[in-house]
């Protein structure tokens, strides 16, 4: 990677991935000047404090200056960012994404930024973490994990390549899918298992012996429901963004619970343990992959 390769970089909203984007940049040494853009100045002047950001401005201001603009916000607020961002687009400013849905925000983006739709790549960082803020942000976080670029029919192959090599000098392996596959596998393998856990914390705390139980918990409840700690302003835009996919999976997850409450009513011991030993064979074989 050659030094300052990106020039000026708009991260807005730095919690945990935009900071955690930010500290990478500086790590790698690709960029000029990092801004951050957010809601909460106590939390700016952190991220600047960890280094994560230079300094800070408004997104009219950022959007003016920056050759990249990094949306690292919930995905309901991205709608808004498009609007702000439109008038004050450069010519040659590319736009990149952290968002856990695409299919809604490829919509939006398209609706308000019409002929610039070109400028916008849609990516997807699989990384994260329980904790949420730009104080858990982690240099390395992108290290060895997938990035999906879910390209537009817009976009220019040479646009698409250069945000594969933005992702890339964070330290991310690329994945190119549709944003309809995109949201159809996200929703069961990360959108389901944030709700379960949330769930499986709600029903513990709506039980008459929530203490007792929470005081008995072991390493097995502390790791189902560790994700019930991540954001909950990011995962209400999520399920909300994503309904279609999520409702699918959860009402299967939903036949499969309601076929093992069956089977333990009735006592079949051996249908239980064919269900457990496929699943867990299954786990096995996809952890060695």
């Amino acid at each position: 990677m050659s030094q300052n390769q990106f020039g000026t970089v708009a991260i807005v909203g730095v919690g945990l991935i935009g900071g955690s984007i930010g500290l990478a940049l500086k790590k790698a040494g690709v960029v000029t000047e990092v801004i951050g853009v957010g809601r909460s100045e106590s939390n700016l002047e952190e991220a600047k404090k960890l280094g994560a950001i230079d300094r800070i401005d408004d997104l009219v201001g950022a959007s003016k200056k920056a050759q990249w603009i990094i949306l690292c916000v919930p995905v309901a607020q991205m709608r808004a960012c498009f609007q702000t961002i439109e008038p004050h687009l450069n010519p040659h400013t590319l736009i990149t994404d952290a968002g856990s849905t695409k299919s809604d925000l490829i919509v939006a983006a398209k609706e308000v930024l019409g002929k610039k739709v070109c400028q916008f790549v849609p990516a997807h960082p699989i990384a994260g973490g329980a904790q949420h803020g730009v104080v858990a942000a982690k240099a390395d976080l992108f290290q060895g994990k997938q990035t999906i670029i879910c390209q537009l029919q817009e976009n220019s192959a040479a646009d698409v390549a250069l945000v594969e090599s933005f992702w890339q000098a964070l330290g991310s392996r690329i994945k190119r899918i549709s944003a309809i596959q995109h949201d159809a596998i996200y929703a069961a393998v990360s959108h389901l298992p944030h709700l379960l856990s949330y769930a499986l914390m709600t029903s513990v705390l709506n039980s008459e012996d929530a203490e007792q139980k929470l005081g008995h918990a072991g390493a097995g409840f502390r790791d189902f429901t560790r994700i019930a700690a991540s954001s909950p302003e990011m995962w209400r835009d999520i399920c909300l963004a994503n309904k279609s996919a999520i409702l699918k999976e959860l009402d299967q997850y939903l036949v499969i619970a309601n076929a093992l409450r069956d089977l333990i009513a009735k006592e079949d011991s051996q249908a239980l343990e064919k269900v457990f030993l496929k699943a867990s064979e299954a786990r096995k074989r996809w952890e060695e992959s």
